[in-house]
């Protein structure tokens, strides 16, 4: 796995700039709205069933990886590809990177996927002196910006097109007024010069059909296939946890992607490559990418992470990434998803902030297209890091566990319970403000640095006594 420093999510929360949040909570709000009106036309009912049988054909085929991963090997073997096995980030690169040799690469042109920028394969190609063309405009705009993307599906959601016609001018030098079909047009007509003379075209994949070996890549964008159909070779680079077991079960994750991601009915693109199709590449290579995940398949709790077709709608809803926004994450995994996905791929002790950063409101799970049970998980990596994840040990500090401890002792003691209530009534009140408390000592500062918390008044058994019974 890339060294990844300590997230500390706390931190990065301190440096998100106001108009990053109102950019990203202005995106978001509409694709709450489209994913409502389009569950609404679907049915609600009928679409609850829909999440249901993706919920269920994506942990069969997690569970069946055995007999589904050979499949697809053979398949692809058959139609005239190559399959690659990937442990880990590095040997994902250094596969990549000899494909590119053995073809003289200099140019690329790439698809959107996180799978690439897990393995963080752009720095690996310009390290190699090969230039790596991001081709989604989302992608184009964050690469010219120096940036990750913010969000799954839309990299630059956090961007104004005032932002992002400063960025084109600084960068392009054109002349481009916040106008987006002029930046579109002026994105389209800079890349269209690399599909033309890329010597090789990198993709992630959306799904991988086991019964016949099939990539299927979904863009709203007409890139995948300039990418995937133009240069002779093309390397698709996919998580072993996208396999899903035939046709049918595809006919299932279309619509439930397109009306969770983007409120549509479907993709304008729906792109399904088998090697050996004569307008496609001379030469496919498929990457089957493990880096962690067979790993988190050993944990019957956490596993349904790997669920996740990364739609986006448990971000676009989660309220705690609307006000912090994508990059205080620290990775490229981001919001609800990247809360429980990150800790298990980089491990808690460099991840272990992010389990935590959750309101545990529930609306991830309500709006999940697979049903995975974030809340669940997240209350689970909590108890991984709290108590000692059984591949790296405890991360959490004796005075947290300490002070757990005691408040756990004093919840189930009844009469301890009514002493501390006293307690705390006469401890509060040098830090009382009327009915808030708002500057607190350590380790409660935590709290009261980013908001008030309510003053402690009499207790309920005062309030039944003297009011409640009236």
């Amino acid at each position: 796995m890339t060294k990844v420093p300590h997230i500390d999510f706390r931190k990065n929360t301190q440096h998100v700039a106001p108009r990053l949040v109102a950019a990203t909570q202005k995106s978001t709000r509409t694709a709450v709205t489209k994913r409502a009106q389009a569950v609404e036309t679907f049915g609600e009912e009928k679409f609850e069933a829909l999440r249901q049988a993706g919920h269920d054909i994506k942990l069969h085929a997690i569970t069946h990886l055995d007999e589904y991963l050979p499949m697809i090997e053979e398949r692809v073997t058959q139609a005239g590809g190559i399959v690659h096995w990937a442990r880990d980030d590095e040997e994902a690169r250094r596969i990549v990177l000899e494909i590119a040799a053995q073809h003289n690469a200099k140019r690329v042109v790439k698809v959107k996927s996180m799978a690439t920028e897990e393995i963080e394969l752009n720095h690996a190609l310009k390290d190699a002196g090969i230039e790596a063309f991001e081709t989604d405009l989302g992608e184009y705009i964050v690469q010219l910006a120096g940036q990750r993307p913010s969000h799954p599906t839309a990299p630059a959601l956090h961007m104004t097109k005032e932002d992002i016609a400063e960025l084109f001018r600084n960068k392009l030098g054109v002349d481009a007024p916040p106008v987006p079909s002029d930046l579109t047009e002026i994105a389209r007509n800079k890349l269209r010069q690399e599909f033309l003379s890329a010597d090789m075209g990198i993709s992630g994949g959306n799904f991988l059909i086991a019964e016949t070996g099939t990539l299927v890549i979904v863009t709203n964008e007409g890139n995948g296939r300039m990418c995937t159909a133009l240069p002779p070779v093309h390397v698709a680079i996919v998580g072993i946890e996208k396999v899903i077991p035939d046709w049918e079960s595809l006919a299932v994750m279309l619509k439930l992607l397109a009306r969770s991601g983007t409120g549509q009915k479907i993709t304008a693109y729906t792109n399904l490559i088998t090697p050996g199709a004569e307008e496609g590449p001379r030469e496919f290579h498929l990457v089957l990418l493990d880096n962690g995940r067979s790993r988190i398949l050993q944990d019957e709790i956490a596993r349904e992470t790997l669920l996740c077709i990364r739609c986006g709608a448990c971000a676009n809803i989660c309220p705690v990434y609307n006000n912090v926004g994508g990059f205080a994450y620290g990775w490229v995994q981001l919001g609800p998803i990247g809360a429980i996905l990150s800790p298990q791929l980089l491990g808690t002790k460099i991840a272990g902030d992010l389990p935590f950063a959750s309101s545990l409101c529930g609306a991830c799970a309500d709006v999940c297209p697979v049903k995975i049970p974030i809340p669940k998980i997240l209350l689970h990596l909590r108890h991984r890091v709290a108590e000692g994840d059984r591949f790296e040990g405890a991360i959490v500090s004796k005075s947290v566990g300490v002070v757990g401890s005691v408040g756990a002792t004093t919840l189930s003691a009844p009469w301890l319970y009514r002493i501390g209530g006293r307690m705390l009534q006469a401890i509060q009140l040098p830090f009382r403000r009327g009915d808030w408390l708002t500057k607190l000592p350590p380790p409660f500062n935590r709290w009261t640095r980013v908001r008030p918390f309510p003053a402690v008044k009499n207790d309920f058994r005062w309030w039944w006594k003297n009011i409640g019974r009236r």
